[in-house]
């Protein structure tokens, strides 16, 4: 660099810490998108019922959009998934047409409430948007080989994970304490990990659908996101 011209550029550094964005949420992105264009996001609020009591001003929808980031982001506790998204919470909740992230301990006494009914209503509404679209166009993922033919692969990993159970409350005066992850926990072999249980989490992938590392979908997802909390793109 000449000395006669000095440089132009001005650096300045800030030691305030600054969240980064997480890895999922683009994918995150992607699916809110295909969900209200869909309409899908609609009829689960106009649909799926469900008396509710201590829940304040949210509705079901909420719940739903939190319970559905929850499981693309692959976080492994729930605790660990809300530290992640709090930071960008108003951007989340936006992406589905939303304005409040639940509280935690309100998703918590949700999830205690449910009953057979509700999860049967919702089930139900993926049931028939999954029935209307029996697979993806002719031109939409796959994988060919050397002789032009097309293969839809589908990736089924199971990972196991140990999970800890604290102390119930117990008491004459108290009704009989149930876990809500009896159904899905079982005693096992927990390595080097703390806990009393293990539990199966079971992830599907269809490949090749590019999200993490693609930067056309990272930059179409910072558009919808955009738009979602702003009403327009930049």
């Amino acid at each position: 660099m000449s000395t006669d011209n000095p440089s132009s550029v001005t650096i300045q550094t800030d030691a305030s810490p600054i969240h980064s964005v997480p890895e999922w949420f683009g994918e995150v992105t992607l699916l809110a998108h295909t969900m209200s264009r869909l309409g899908l996001l609609s009829e689960i609020a106009e649909r799926v019922r469900f008396t509710r009591k201590r829940f304040g001003r949210f509705e079901v929808i909420d719940f739903v959009v939190m319970l559905i980031g929850y499981a693309i982001s692959g976080e492994p506790t729930l605790k660990a998934y809300y530290e992640r998204l709090q930071p960008f919470a108003p951007a989340f909740m936006a992406l589905f047409g939303r304005h409040q992230l639940p509280h935690r301990a309100t998703l918590s006494r949700f999830l205690a409430a449910l009953d057979e009914p509700f999860v049967e209503a919702l089930r139900s509404v993926f049931l028939h948007d999954a029935l209307a679209r029996l697979g993806p166009e002719a031109d939409v993922g796959g994988l060919w080989d050397r002789q032009a033919t097309r293969w839809s692969v589908f990736d089924v990993d199971g990972t196991r994970q140990a999970a800890r159970q604290r102390a119930l409350p117990q008491g004459p005066d108290l009704p009989s304490p149930q876990r809500r992850l009896s159904a899905v926990c079982a005693p096992g072999y927990t390595g080097r990990k703390r806990g009393e249980v293990v539990r199966t989490r079971t992830t599907l992938r269809a490949a090749p659908i590019p999200i993490s590392g693609s930067s056309p979908v990272e930059q179409r997802a910072m558009v919808i996101t955009e738009e979602s909390c702003y009403g327009h793109s930049p």
